[in-house]
């Protein structure tokens, strides 16, 4: 028999007025599980975090997290969760350790225990030489991984880090997803929404989420195997709109996107269209045609199930 999910979610919807933010979602995560939600903004993953965490009533729908009904009794749920909000929500003014002291007591941490507590999340975060620095004097990374060591002070079972690495650099980043995946492999839970879709990689699932719904949820692996029934290419072309034009007409292309400078689009035959297509493009004009096969990533497969989505629903794909 498998273990209970410490995270369950069960045909979640939350409606504002006639807007419906979250339609229906439901899906579980395993003990010391990492799952990522990705989507661009305004897919509802932020409104998914806030339910989840006791900050706004569902509409309808059940969350339990580590057994407790988080509807039916929301302060027992908010003390096994750990919750890092995307906007900073330390205080500049006070130092790091009294950041560490104050939300220690917020948690209800055993005045026994704090001491030790806070150097453990000195240690971790990597701050134990900056401890009587004021917050507004650290870098963005260092309050990122302050605010990491406060939001685990009461060692929660589950994190829900919601865009936690906005705003960040990319080293930065990496140490910090260095420190997620150190709580993972301690059996804590944690739940993080992104819109960087590279992120997905440090992930054991992902929830890729549109429009208030899961277009898909499943290992990275697995999403970008499945999205794309064909040859995915990379287009280069000046200019680049008379490219996406003359894609338009070109029978065998499919889900045409502009990524930078490049055009990608599936192809629907796979052996030699690639080169069929670098032909038609420069019969038609375009200079310095480029056509090769790329292996397909997440952002790619989102793209496309999106598009597969928008048209179910009679939208603009």
């Amino acid at each position: 028999m498998s273990a209970p999910a410490v995270i369950a979610v069960r045909s979640l919807r939350k409606r504002f007025g006639d807007f419906e933010a979250v339609a229906g979602i439901s899906f579980d995560v395993g003990r010391g599980e990492i799952l990522g939600f990705l989507g661009p903004n305004g897919a509802g993953k932020s409104t998914v975090i806030r339910m989840l965490c006791g900050l706004l009533r569902p509409t309808s729908g059940q969350l339990l997290v580590d057994g407790v009904d988080v509807v039916r009794a929301p302060e027992a749920a908010r003390q096994r969760i750990g919750y890092m909000s995307q906007k900073f929500s330390l205080y500049g003014n006070l130092t790091v350790l009294e950041n560490l002291r104050f939300f220690g007591g917020v948690y209800g941490v055993d005045r026994g225990l704090i001491g030790g507590r806070i150097r453990d999340a000195l240690k971790m975060a990597g701050l134990a030489a900056h401890a009587d620095a004021p917050v507004r004097d650290l870098a963005s990374g260092w309050k990122q991984r302050l605010a990491l060591g406060c939001a685990i002070l009461h060692r929660p079972r589950v994190l829900v880090l919601d865009e936690p690495t906005s705003g960040v650099d990319p080293l930065s980043r990496r140490r910090f997803w260095d420190l997620i995946h150190d709580l993972s492999s301690q059996g804590v839970t944690v739940l993080v929404s992104t819109h960087h879709m590279d992120e997905a990689e440090y992930c054991n699932r992902v929830a890729l989420i549109n429009r208030g719904s899961v277009v898909a949820l499943d290992t990275p692996e697995r999403i970008r195997r499945r999205a794309l029934d064909g040859e995915l290419v990379e287009i280069r072309g000046a200019p680049l709109g008379r490219v996406l034009e003359l894609l338009s007409t070109y029978a065998p292309a499919r889900d045409v996107a502009v990524f930078g400078s490049t055009v990608h689009a599936l192809l629907a035959h796979v052996r030699e269209e690639g080169g069929r297509l670098a032909a038609f493009l420069a019969s038609q004009g375009v200079a310095d045609v480029a056509v090769r096969r790329i292996e397909p990533s997440l952002e790619d497969a989102f793209v496309r199930m999106i598009g597969a989505q928008a048209r179910e629903a009679g939208r603009p794909a």
